[in-house]
């Protein structure tokens, strides 16, 4: 048994197994940049819907929502003109380069939503997961690749914050994290997708790629990204979305002090993606609870 000691505030640690590549470090001589825009091909798909009293935290979790019971979770953001954002773009084969960010990526459960909601981890290191709200939260780990399939990694309760003020709906974010919980996480050969989903909360959802090399990027709300000193030389360029299947992957070379451009095009999905969806029925109304239940919007009116 492996134990670990880890000093943090309100963590939740994910250690992921290094692969057989290995990365160097070293000084990039007259790099390169690659950038360019990720976009939606096709109609944005509607958001999922989740009633709120089918879920615990109905007025709390309603902070967030249409103000008529429902919960949206708009999991395609694209701008007017068709900029789709966080998808995530990652180059594969760059064996050397510049050095690795070490901040260790920060997740927060805030509202009943996981922000961000995606995020890049680096092989063998850690996410960090913290609990903002006065409720609990269960969260379940899955790896999951287009080849091997999803596997479930864990399942395990995040206590609720005590110092948020509890019962106060009104009540802002103003405290510190909840407490810590440590475990290790590891993801199997073949998978390098990381998806994470609150038990209780269905449209709470989070996802996290793994990276070999620190060139990768996550476009901005009008699809854009942008990834500096890259060393010359040809690799693949991968451009994947949690919600778009299995991604493009495309051939590219980057030029010593040059700029490389490349546009990406992905395929909206089609057809009727989830069972979940907003409608009026009377028997998923507020007032079949048989007791008041106010859902206010404070923080997000959903659209």
């Amino acid at each position: 048994m492996v134990r670990f000691v880890v000093l943090v505030v309100a963590a939740w640690l994910f250690h992921i197994v290094p692969t057989a590549s290995s990365y160097d470090i070293i000084e990039v001589r007259h790099g390169g940049t690659l950038d360019g825009r990720v976009t939606l091909s096709g109609s944005i798909p509607e958001p999922k819907g989740f009633n709120l009293i089918t879920f615990p935290d109905p007025a709390y979790c309603g902070r967030i929502s249409n103000g008529k019971g429902w919960r949206l979770l708009h999991d395609f953001i694209v701008s007017s003109d068709g900029g789709l954002k966080n998808a995530i773009v990652i180059l594969e084969g760059v064996e050397a380069g510049k050095p690795f960010d070490l901040s260790v990526p920060l997740i927060e459960a805030r509202d009943c939503m996981f922000q961000p909601w995606v995020t890049i981890v680096r092989n063998g290191h850690a996410v960090e997961v913290v609990n903002m709200d006065p409720v609990m939260h269960d969260i379940q780990g899955y790896e999951t690749s287009p080849e091997a399939g999803a596997r479930v990694m864990f399942n395990t309760p995040l206590i609720l914050n005590h110092q948020h003020q509890r019962g106060n709906i009104h009540a802002v974010h103003n405290h510190a994290p909840g407490k810590s919980l440590v475990g290790p996480i590891y993801l199997n050969k073949g998978r390098r997708t990381f998806y994470m989903q609150c038990g209780f909360h269905a449209y709470m959802e989070s996802w996290a790629m793994a990276v070999n090399n620190p060139y990768y990027a996550v476009t901005d709300d009008q699809g854009a990204f942008k990834i500096e000193n890259v060393p010359p030389g040809t690799y693949q360029m991968v451009v994947w979305h949690p919600q778009s299947g299995p991604g493009v992957t495309r051939t590219i070379t980057v030029a010593s002090d040059g700029t490389t451009t490349e546009q990406v095009a992905l395929p909206a999905p089609k057809g009727n993606r989830t069972a979940y969806k907003v409608m009026d029925n009377p028997r998923f109304g507020l007032e079949s609870l048989g007791h008041p239940v106010e859902i206010q919007p404070l923080v997000e009116h959903q659209q």
